[in-house]
């Protein structure tokens, strides 16, 4: 059993399979998953696990070297938004509109289903190095 970090077997997996530039995707229960991305679901109801909840854990686990929002965040769940920047910690954060970051996860190795549900609760966070 594993004593530290994501107990989540599937979500342990990805995050050690990232390479640099590799992306994931922690999204609210309904961002549609595109065929052939991996859907990793720890949605149990809805609010639970919560987005912030996920981000922190996947955070502790995963070098981020850069993350991306919908534009849209920013006038639909303002509060969600800033937290989720104070968490990211200065790493370069970009907006790109809702429509644009749905066919943007297409490339994502796995998109993380959390429980959460509130609007535009999804973030791209791209892997960085750890060298």
């Amino acid at each position: 059993m594993k004593k530290h970090g994501t107990l989540n077997a599937a979500l342990s997996r990805v995050i050690a399979e990232l390479g640099h530039t590799d992306y994931i995707v922690i999204a609210d229960c309904g961002l549609p998953v595109p065929p052939g991305v991996e859907r990793i679901d720890l949605a149990l109801k809805p609010g639970m696990p919560g987005f912030l909840d996920t981000l922190a854990v996947v955070l502790e686990d995963m070098q981020v070297e850069r993350a991306l929002l919908a534009n849209e965040i920013s006038q639909h769940n303002r509060d969600l938004e800033h937290t989720a920047t104070a968490m990211l910690e200065g790493r370069p954060l970009a907006h790109v509109p809702h429509g644009e970051f749905k066919q943007i996860t297409r490339g994502a190795r796995a998109i993380i289903r959390t429980g959460e549900a509130t609007p535009y609760a999804n973030v791209i966070l791209y892997s960085g190095t750890t060298f």
